[in-house]
């Protein structure tokens, strides 16, 4: 590939400390263990170009069976819908790419040059090359996945490079899990409040999520082979969690409390943002908060607030199956999850105007609303018929979806909540978020372990390990559903964990991995996103950038992924 790489040393992120002698090279600067720690340091910067910010959430969870884009609008329609979906198309497909390829150059550099950095403490030496091996496992997991057999590059690029060669899917995957088992050997079991770095409980998990990947490219006594490391790994993280420091949190919404952000005990692998701004990758920090929000602060008795957020980038809609995947009378999720009312946060009374415009009875012209009291908007999942007589506005489920699921009314919607953030956010008007990003959770483990054992056969496992996850999601009071929430190893298929999944994980950044993963990434947009009608079977990878092909002296040897043009 005809590509320049200029390794900078300014590349820095909350807990990584930076050091950057005026002056001095990277090949100088690499020489010492201070100035090899920037190395390592810069490694880890591009994964915050795509955790939390717009690109990398658009690769993770658009084009799936669970979000479409709000307005229906024109924005990243290539990744969100599949339309004119091609080799030129921009962001974020041509910067996911680079990012990824800018990031395993540094961990190359740093793996090739770590012997002349002149470490003399051999623990501290293996555990920096273990930080490399994990993130270059990290970042080549995304390429793989995404874009298929292209570049495996496992030395430091340097210059200009005009040729470039395909390596085949199992040769990708064969390095990760070589990178991954060093971390695991040579990668602490904490690092305290540094606790932004890469451990050994991180390396497992990411090790988990590999082997069940990997192991849908085998056939027959191979892709066992791999399922029952990927069933044995998460296990390990399961039964190791004491020892690591991390649990499940009782109740699922405690784990997105904002105030439980920081050093969340669910968390294997986070993104960390820090309120020191110089200390970010970028003034955009964490923008998650910002994506799944709902048109509220133009509502009558509404205005914008830091609690509720800023609501004018709306870029992930939740579809109808989404929501309808919860049963919300049984399971807390759903609650923990969504928003669905909002209370008067501005002086209202009800106006002849807006009683017309919300088509309201008019008994309520004249009536106060109360701020901080009296519920002033209702967006539900339900559909409510007698939505005039109520005293607040109420856009229901046949306001918003077509009885076959498409969407109808695409301004208002039931809005995803996990990534709220209003204890760091400077005002009601930031962009930047701070919270931390949760890249791999311990709940996924028991997820990993239940379809690697479906996978397997053992559908009696694979209900044990859900049932941990439904246990903790179950309405405990002023009933107790957690009877009525187990399932049996007659429930368990594969749609069925691609649900769990979804109830479980929705927006964090994994929903287009899930069904590319278990090959059901058309059936469930057919099924479920009726709004998406271009998908076709060779979405099931992104194209390679035309700009890197252009640059390529073989270039058309190279080739495109089937079916882009």
């Amino acid at each position: 590939m005809k590509k320049i790489y200029f390794i900078m040393i300014f590349l820095v992120a909350c807990n990584l400390d930076e050091y950057n002698p005026s002056g001095a090279t990277a090949g100088a600067v690499w020489t010492t263990p201070q100035g090899f720690i920037t190395l390592v340091n810069a490694a880890y910067s591009e994964q915050r170009a795509w955790y939390g910010k717009e690109d990398g959430l658009f690769m993770g969870e658009s084009g799936t069976d669970l979000w479409f884009n709000s307005n229906k609008d024109n924005y990243a329609v290539e990744t969100m819908r599949y339309e004119n979906f091609t080799p030129s198309t921009s962001n974020p497909n041509k910067a996911g790419w680079k990012l990824l390829y800018k990031a395993i150059n540094l961990c190359n550099a740093g793996i090739g040059r770590i012997g002349s950095a002149g470490f003399t403490d051999t623990v501290e030496r293996n555990g920096r090359e273990g930080e490399l091996h994990f993130l270059r496992a990290f970042y080549y997991w995304h390429v793989v996945e995404t874009y298929g057999g292209v570049m495996l590059l496992t030395k430091e690029t340097v210059g200009v490079t005009l040729t470039a060669t395909r390596s085949p899917v199992k040769d990708f995957y064969q390095l990760i899990t070589s990178d991954l088992e060093y971390a695991v050997k040579y990668l602490p079991v904490s690092r305290g409040t540094d606790y932004s770095r890469a451990t050994r409980k991180s390396a497992l998990g990411l090790l988990a999520r590999v082997y069940l990947s990997g192991a849908y490219y085998y056939s027959g006594a191979e892709a066992q082979s791999w399922f029952k490391k990927a069933q044995e790994t998460a296990n390990e993280v399961i039964n190791r969690k004491a020892e690591f420091g991390v649990d499940l949190w009782t109740n699922y919404a405690d784990l997105w409390k904002p105030q439980n952000n920081k050093q969340n005990k669910e968390a294997l692998y986070i993104i960390s943002n820090s309120t020191n701004v110089a200390l970010n990758y970028d003034g955009n920090a964490n923008r998650l908060h910002l994506w799944f929000l709902t048109t509220y602060s133009s509502k009558p008795g509404m205005q914008l607030s830091l609690e509720y957020g800023k609501d004018n980038n709306r870029r992930f809609m939740p579809t109808r199956a989404l929501l309808d995947f919860y049963d919300e009378s049984k399971d807390a999720r759903y609650n923990s999850s969504f928003q669905e009312a909002w209370i008067c946060n501005k002086a209202y009374t009800w106006t002849a105007a807006d009683v017309a415009s919300y088509k309201k009875d008019p008994s309520l012209i004249g009536k106060k609303m109360i701020p901080g009291s009296d519920t002033m908007l209702y967006v539900t999942k339900k559909s409510i018929p007698d939505k005039a007589l109520l005293p607040y506005i109420v856009i229901d489920r046949d306001s918003t979806y077509h009885a076959n699921g498409s969407i109808y009314g695409a301004n208002d919607f039931v809005q995803l909540k996990k990534f709220m953030d209003p204890i760091t956010r400077v005002n009601a008007n930031s962009y930047p978020g701070y919270l931390d990003i949760f890249v791999i959770r311990l709940a996924e483990m028991y997820l990993i372990a239940a379809e690697s054992a479906f996978q397997q056969g053992d559908n009696n496992a694979a209900a044990v390990n859900i049932n941990v996850l439904r246990t903790r999601a179950a309405i405990k009071a002023p009933v107790d559903h957690t009877a009525d929430m187990q399932i049996t190893a007659a429930d368990i298929n594969l749609d069925f964990i691609l649900d769990e999944r979804a109830r479980e994980l929705a927006g964090e950044h994994l929903r287009w991995f899930d069904l590319k993963r278990t090959g059901k990434l058309v059936d469930r947009i057919h099924q479920y996103n009726l709004d998406v009608t271009q998908i076709q079977s060779f979405h099931m990878l992104r194209p390679v950038p035309q700009v890197e092909l252009d640059a390529l002296t073989n270039g058309q040897e190279f080739g495109q992924n089937e079916g882009y043009k």
